[in-house]
């Protein structure tokens, strides 16, 4: 099968990922073999690819927001069938007894296993999982279409709970790429305001079209006090500038892997009882309840397609902030 294969840790714009022809994966008796259609890109890729977070797996093969049909499943699998459209997220894996697994904590099982990290992903034609860590797709999705719910959407909706932003509230988001285009819908959804912050004169234009009550630069005031604030963009810089837009109480969100370090910040930002909480990947339990509210909204997904074989240029795009929504790469 096709792959693009991650060999060693570089810059994005050295072209790292190289196309390969690889054995398709064999899979055990609870997995299935899945024919990836699509598979969406993420920063958490350039992370990986660039070494901002440890090297778990060489070589690898990326990719965690996988859409496609199952075409073989082991003897002890019953809740999927040859045919059936699913998508694989980031989670891969849990060992179901740490006491994170056993206190509805999944997200931080000390075992956990991850999709494109921990063991191979979806930039190939094939991949292969647990059949509890795949997910039907509801069919009023595209193959490309339905590729950023699965790690933009997931943690995107993880982040609006961490925010513990309530229905009709005022929400900031900074940045606006593939999880924050989605998230807003949800918002909007609730009844929420949104107030966006980005660099980009074209991402705020789509936060504009999808609903957003007011858009600004990063460094601007929001017009109001915010309830919850979550932060898309891995630069710490951005903590104190969030945490002066938000009200008494209110709760910051972070939801990246990795960012760069938080600068010092006076002790009065944090004062009234305002928090700060980071977004540690996400539960099954958070795929199955975004895949059927995005089905209710229903989310409407912004994405460009590339081909795998434009992988690399698909990922120095989204380093650049050039690509407007999601990144999606065609497997067919």
């Amino acid at each position: 099968m096709r792959a693009a294969i991650l060999e060693k840790i570089a810059d994005i714009e050295t072209n790292p990922l190289k196309f390969l022809e690889v054995t398709i994966p064999q899979i055990g008796e609870n997995d299935v073999l899945i024919k990836v259609n699509a598979c969406g890109i993420c920063h958490t890729d350039l992370h990986i690819i660039e070494g901002d977070i440890p090297q778990k797996k060489s070589p690898l093969i990326l990719g965690h927001q996988i859409v496609g049909k199952v075409v073989e499943k082991g003897s002890n699998v019953s809740n999927l069938n040859i045919g059936d459209r699913v998508g694989v997220p980031w989670l891969n894996y849990t060992c179901n007894e740490c006491k994170y697994c056993l206190n509805n904590q999944e997200n931080l099982c000390d075992n956990a296993k991850f999709t494109g990290y921990d063991v191979d992903g979806g930039y190939a034609e094939y991949t292969k999982v647990n059949s509890n860590y795949a997910y039907k797709i509801p069919d009023n999705f595209t193959d490309e279409s339905a590729a950023p719910l699965l790690c933009a959407g997931i943690i995107g909706y993880r982040a609006l709970r961490i925010s513990d932003i309530k229905p009709n509230g005022k929400l900031g988001l900074y940045g606006f790429g593939a999880s924050a285009h989605i998230a807003i819908q949800v918002a909007r959804y609730w009844g929420c305001d949104v107030y966006v912050f980005s660099r980009s004169d074209k991402h705020r234009q789509l936060a504009e079209n999808f609903g957003a009550k007011w858009t600004g630069n990063t460094f601007e005031n929001s017009p109001v006090k915010l309830d919850s604030v979550i932060s898309f963009a891995p630069v710490g810089d951005i903590v104190p500038l969030a945490l002066k837009n938000l009200d008494k109480g209110g709760t910051l969100a972070l939801a990246g892997i990795y960012t760069t370090p938080i600068p010092k910040f006076e002790y009065n930002l944090i004062y009234q009882e305002r928090s700060i909480k980071s977004v540690a990947n996400s539960t099954r339990n958070d795929a199955l309840e975004f895949l059927e509210i995005s089905k209710k909204i229903p989310v409407m997904t912004e994405y460009e397609i590339f081909d795998l074989k434009y992988a690399n240029k698909a990922l120095m795009l989204l380093k650049d902030g050039k690509i407007n929504g999601a990144g999606v790469l065609s497997i067919k």
